[in-house]
């Protein structure tokens, strides 16, 4: 069973001075010696260093209080959350399952070996609390793949405790800062051992800077690529909104293929917009429902008791349990299906070798405004057919339409904002607006079908049916709430779209 550790940490130069002492910083009562651990540890990553390039290392290490397979996360500058397994001779297949969407069908191979003296030193408060672990690190790394070669060095950690004010960080930083020491060059031991043996085979870089239509497109197609591969293993570790985050990925990706079909050739991107399709609808499977439990159970706490009649909130419970169990492990099977793996590869060749069309050397702003326009104009004529509409299923149905191609329009702005600035800026934020409208509209339509599903189940078990109907009409009343609202806000949007 895999355990996760959130490491708040920073690293830096040794230097000839070594780790000054650290008693007496604000918060520090004492500093204990704690002696010399010895450390053992082997990387593993594809021959092309697909997890380095992505910031993730993976490593089985022996000695300390912690052996075991690590696998740690990027969540910020300094901070990473980190996945233990027991030690075995493979890679667990939990962890394995993690970095699935890099690694795909490629191996992963030893790739360098670390031994590390730490000499270790205990943080403490007057009470003996530890606050932070501070310890000098003298390291031997060999190369294991290629043509190898070895390094030594000596570095300082200073990690914190769970649970202490980062803060703390900051101020040892002072102290060691004045002391002479400096933060360190690599992001981590794993970058500076492949940095001093032969190099980093596969870094991530920096992008130049985009210049044509094509180039703007594109760079915003890889944006969202790499949001579904950053979001994957969250959503295979159940991570809070990761599903929300990696289908919005997938949504903008397919957008982008659709809209920019002038920039893009649409007879190569129309059969990966399908797929892409198929894998928003999947995720979509799990987060409509997640929304739907949460929004009626809210609707639930703000009834007053002597409303709530029956057993409603242990049906509404197991309802959303059963869906996001099942919905969980339908998900699951996808993230490891061949056609998932087949699409991330398929957009990899899309980016390596992109179907550009002719527009695509064009000037981004005249070509891309004009792609956003007509994005436009199709919401524009879709909120005009929705408020002509009667109140009922097909304005339901109207207003859904809108709201998809509401989003595809603030997609495509978002897209062209490197190349249009403010007033495409200003275009993503009034389509923002809108959909959160038509969303929340779309949000009570599905809750009342779900509410006249539950009640039909209550009813066939002899319960009362009162509160999922005073549910059901109390929607029905936030619906035409956002609908009252929506003329207003589409003609203030109007008044100020200027792409």
């Amino acid at each position: 069973m895999a355990d996760t550790k959130r490491e708040i940490e920073r690293k830096y130069e040794s230097g000839d001075s070594g780790l000054p002492d650290l008693t007496g910083v604000d918060g520090v009562a004492n500093v204990i010696d704690k002696g010399v651990v010895e450390l053992d540890a082997t990387y593993y990553d594809t021959a092309d260093q697909r997890l380095t390039a992505a910031s993730l290392t993976l490593r089985r290490r022996t000695g300390g209080t912690d052996a075991g397979w690590h696998l740690k996360f990027p969540v910020a500058p300094g901070v990473r959350d980190e996945i233990r397994t027991p030690l075995s001779d493979t890679v667990p297949t939990e962890i394995a399952a993690l970095v699935r969407a890099r690694v795909r069908g490629a191996e992963l191979v030893p790739i360098v070996r670390l031994r590390s003296a730490r000499d270790v030193r205990h943080l403490v408060d007057a009470d003996g609390n530890l606050l932070a672990e501070a310890s000098i690190d003298t390291v031997t790394a060999e190369r294991l793949i290629g043509e190898g070669g070895s390094a030594q060095w000596t570095e300082i950690e200073v990690e914190l405790a769970d649970g202490v004010d980062p803060d703390l960080l900051d101020r040892l930083d002072k102290r060691l800062r004045k002391a002479g020491v400096r933060p360190s060059k690599s992001p981590s031991k794993l970058v500076k051992a492949l940095e001093l043996t032969g190099g980093i085979r596969h870094g991530s870089g920096s992008r130049a800077k985009p210049v044509t239509a094509g180039d703007h497109v594109l760079a915003y197609v890889r944006e969202q690529r790499d949001k579904i591969l950053e979001h994957d293993p969250g959503v295979r570790r159940d991570v809070p909104d990761s599903v929300h985050q990696m289908r919005v990925a997938t949504r903008r990706l397919r957008s982008t293929l659709r809209t920019f079909g002038t920039v893009l050739d649409r007879a190569v991107t129309d059969a990966v917009a399908a797929e892409l399709k198929w894998l928003a609808g999947e995720l979509g499977l799990e987060r409509d429902q997640e929304v739907i439990a949460e929004r009626l159970t809210a609707a639930l706490d703000g009834l007053p008791p002597a409303l709530v009649q029956g057993p409603v909130r242990k049906r509404l419970t197991t309802w959303a349990s059963v869906r996001h169990d099942s919905a969980r492990g339908h998900l699951l099977g996808i993230l490891d299906s061949a056609r998932y793996l087949a699409l991330l590869d398929t957009l990899d060749a899309l980016l390596a070798d992109p179907p550009l069309k002719k527009n695509a050397s064009g000037k981004p702003a005249k070509v891309l405004a004009k792609a956003v326009r007509k994005d436009f104009a199709k919401v524009s004529r879709l909120v005009t057919e929705a408020l002509d509409l009667p109140p009922g299923e097909e304005r339901d149905v109207a207003i859904h339409e809108a709201r998809k191609k509401g989003k595809r329009t603030r997609y495509a702005a978002e897209a062209a904002v490197s190349a249009l600035g403010a007033p495409a800026r200003s275009l993503a934020k009034s389509m923002k607006s809108l959909t959160k409208l038509l969303g929340e509209h779309q949000d009570s339509v599905m809750a009342r079908h779900t509410l006249r599903e539950l009640s039909a189940v209550a009813h066939a078990a002899g319960e009362s049916t009162f509160t999922y109907g005073l549910l059901h009409g109390r929607e029905e009343a936030r619906a035409a709430e956002t609908e009252a609202q929506l003329p207003g806000l589409w003609k203030e949007i109007r008044t100020r779209v200027s792409v």
